[in-house]
Parts: C-alpha cells; sequence; structure tokens
C-alpha cells in the first residue's frame, strides 16, 4: 500500500557514511508524535536527554543512555529524508509521509499504531454533496501533499491543480484559492470550525518504524537489535 510510484535512487553522502561508524541516529518527528512515542521509546529502553521532548529547546540532536544511539528532532516531513540518505539508519514516521515521499530506500518493519489520523478530501459544508466528480476533467486543491492528491484524483480520471500549501489548508476554499482540500484530519474540529466537511478518505494513517535498507544490509545485527526492541515493547504495551 505504501510503494505507490519508483524515485530515483538517493545516494548517502559522505558525511552520512561517516556517521554510520560512530554508532546509530535514531530520527524523531517533531510535535504531537513526539509526545506519543514517548512511552514506546522507553519501553524500548530509549531515554534521550531529557530536553529532546522540548519543542522551546533549538537543540537538534540528543545523546541517550545507550552509548551507541543518538536521536535527532526534526520535522515529520523529513524524518524519511533523514533516513532514506543514510543521515538516520532509523526513524518514527507517519505513514502519510511514506505514500507521500516513497522513497525506494526506506523499509517499514512495522506499525507502531500511534499518530492515528487519515489523509482526507474535505470541501465547504455548503457545497458538499453537490459536486459531480463524474463529470470533472480538472480541479483545484489545496494539499501539501501533491502526490498523494494527483494521483488521488487521477485513479478517477481528474486532473488535479495543486495549490501547494504547508498549513492553514482551510482556509484555502472560503477565499477562493481552492475548490477543495486534501489534509491530514484527526477529529475534524479544525475543518468544522472553518466550515468545511470531510467527503472522502483516502488512506488511514499510523507511524511507522522505518529504516535505511543500506543500513540493514551493512549493519544487520544492528537494525535487527533495534527493531526486536521496538517489537517487543509493542507487545508489552
Amino acid at each position: 500500500m505504501l510503494r505507490t510510484r519508483a524515485m530515483t535512487a538517493v545516494t548517502p553522502s559522505p558525511k552520512a557514511a561517516e556517521a554510520a561508524t560512530n554508532g546509530l541516529v535514531l530520527a524523531l518527528p517533531k510535535g504531537r508524535i513526539l509526545k506519543e512515542c514517548a512511552p514506546l521509546l522507553a519501553a524500548a529502553g530509549i531515554a534521550p536527554e531529557p530536553d529532546y521532548a522540548d519543542e522551546s529547546s533549538r537543540r537538534l540532536r540528543f545523546h541517550t543512555a545507550i552509548p551507541e544511539l543518538d536521536v535527532i528532532r526534526v520535522r515529520s516531513f523529513d524524518v524519511a529524508t533523514f533516513v532514506a540518505f543514510g543521515a538516520a539508519e532509523i526513524g518514527i514516521c507517519g505513514a502519510d509521509v511514506l505514500m507521500e515521499f516513497d522513497y525506494p530506500e526506506i523499509y517499514a518493519p512495522l506499525d507502531l499504531g500511534i499518530g492515528a489520523c487519515r489523509i482526507a478530501v474535505a470541501e465547504p459544508a455548503d457545497a458538499a454533496g453537490r459536486t459531480d466528480f463524474g463529470r470533472l476533467s480538472r480541479v483545484r486543491v489545496a494539499s501539501k501533499y501533491p502526490n498523494i492528491t494527483r494521483r488521488h484524483f487521477a485513479a478517477r480520471g481528474i486532473q488535479a491543480e495543486i495549490v501547494a500549501l504547508n498549513g492553514a489548508m482551510e482556509l484555502a476554499p472560503g477565499l477562493g484559492l481552492s475548490r477543495l482540500i486534501v489534509d491530514l484530519v484527526q477529529t475534524g474540529s479544525t475543518l468544522k470550525a472553518n466550515g468545511l466537511v470531510e467527503t472522502e478518505t483516502i488512506a488511514h494513517v499510523t507511524s511507522r518504524l522505518i529504516v535505511n535498507r543500506t543500513a540493514l544490509k551493512t549493519r544487520p545485527e544492528e537494525i535487527a537489535h533495534w527493531i526486536a526492541r521496538f517489537r517487543d515493547a509493542l507487545a508489552a504495551a
């Protein structure tokens, strides 16, 4: 389900290759998922420096109680990129990010069951149900997921013109920027507050443990060890 398109192979940078000799790096996403994964990290025996969870801290890399493991804290969309390029060997990443970028260099062995939400299409409540998509050949959509959005509408024979936004998607229809939005939805309260309703669910999303495929081949025992620790942590939850 997550592998939807091919991409050009990513070549790890020399710095990433050098870093690989100095232990492993675990990439974690900022925000809500960082808080939700804290019990899982603890169950896996990972105790980062205390300020890793402090969003006001300007530090981005943190040591852990395990000498051979460091943690980095980056934007959720960037976790997959750090792992794909080999700057981090393992990470925790939403399935939405994996669907959007579809890096062939990433292997996602575990569904962690946290960060549950969905990628959804939404439109103004007063227009909901009145759009005949069967007669549309083109539609303008505001989203931070251009690839997912284009694929979704292309499957219905509709060309999606993407208005790329990284936030405040809910404003786009009311201000005439787009007819629809495609965004990540958890409760739907933000949609409702801005006069929108969810009309389609594209995919249900949870966070995954991801690993760099090259690291899995070159450092199999270390990577397998951490996959097993996360699997055991999930079983104990």
